[in-house]
């Protein structure tokens, strides 16, 4: 079977499964991330009151953690789901916004990271420093280096975590213990539009919680992410549409068109 066929059934298993997905992100992005994750057909949950996470993860396909608008009360309710999943043994995905940019961010990290995420999430920058913990600055939640930059990094996180690494940026690159994959969809107007890499992380979270190769369900969701955001900026003058448009473009994407803008390498 052709990768393009393969990447291509992980996005028709996600709208055939309706994976619950649930959700501790931040506060700027949980509008556009609930529609994203309805959008490919996954149900999207928020709570993080600490008197129903662990129910919450239980009936969950899978998790997301995103500490983009962290506070001491999330932090905890973070880490009661993070070690929820870990015990259910349910995936669960680390986005660790602004890595690196203070001590509060990095010890929450920390704490989070004993619970061995299925995948993580990130630029270039918050990769490099989540492997890095106290020695990389990172410019808030933009990435201040290239996404190739950050593979050493990422392969040191894969070794040490036992988990899978996303790194996004101009090329999206996947990796684990063994394969990396270079997803080069996209447009550079996706980078005007705030919180496209924390739909990205619940996407994952979507097709991990009904994947049986967790990896290839990171590169189908990245993908479908990226096409969607190509095709879309064919139509948008500006960021507000385009916004619109993407979720469009991910809940009526057709094979055809995946198929023919799908730009790939495994390595």
């Amino acid at each position: 079977m052709t990768m393009e066929k393969t990447l291509w059934q992980q996005v028709q298993l996600v709208k055939q499964k309706s994976p619950l997905v649930h959700n501790i992100t931040n506060f700027v992005v949980m509008n556009n991330t609930a529609n994203a994750l309805l959008a490919v057909g996954a149900s999207p949950v928020m709570a993080h009151a600490r008197s129903e996470i662990r129910e919450m993860a239980h009936i969950a396909h899978s998790v997301v953690i995103n500490i983009g608008t962290l506070d001491e009360y999330w932090a905890e309710s973070m880490l009661i789901a993070a070690e929820a999943a870990h015990t259910m043994q349910k995936p669960w995905v680390l986005d660790p916004v602004g890595a690196g940019a203070t001590s509060f961010r990095d010890q929450t990290l920390q704490r989070l990271l004993q619970y061995r995420p299925a995948v993580i999430r990130g630029n270039a920058s918050e990769i490099i420093a989540l492997a890095n913990i106290n020695t990389t600055v990172t410019k808030g939640v933009d990435s201040t280096a290239q996404s190739n930059e950050a593979i050493d990094a990422g392969q040191i996180l894969a070794g040490r975590y036992n988990t899978i690494v996303c790194i996004s940026g101009e090329t999206d690159i996947i990796l684990n213990s063994k394969d990396q994959f270079f997803i080069r969809n996209g447009h550079p107007l996706m980078t005007k539009v705030t919180g496209l890499g924390c739909s990205a992380t619940a996407l994952i979270g979507a097709f991990t919680g009904v994947a049986e190769d967790k990896t290839l369900a990171v590169a189908s969701a990245m993908s479908l992410l990226g096409i969607a955001g190509e095709l879309a900026a064919k139509e948008s003058p500006g960021p507000g549409s385009l916004q619109m448009l993407l979720i469009d473009k991910l809940y009526n994407i057709t094979e055809e068109e995946f198929t023919a803008h799908l730009k790939i390498e495994q390595k």
